[in-house]
């Protein structure tokens, strides 16, 4: 999604332990709760954001029940 976007640099983080807020199941990779999550973080130009979101949302209407969650959070200044 990303590479079709245009979307190059990114960071991601494997293995991310939490609960989510709508059905609040804990992913923590033990026995009792064996679900674990990933995360990744872009800085997007604000053009692209509303189609990242766009897109974002129709992946997860596929499975909802995976939870897949996306923030916009604004960059006032990076180097």
């Amino acid at each position: 999604m990303l590479d079709r976007l245009g979307i190059n640099g990114f960071t991601q983080w494997d293995e991310v332990k939490g609960r989510g807020t709508e059905t609040g199941i804990p992913h923590m990779g033990t026995h009792t709760w064996p679900e674990i999550n990933n995360a990744l973080i872009t800085i997007v130009d604000d053009d692209k954001v509303d189609i990242l979101l766009e897109k974002i949302q129709k992946l997860n209407a596929v499975n909802e029940e995976v939870g897949i969650r996306a923030f916009v959070w604004n960059i006032e200044r990076s180097v």
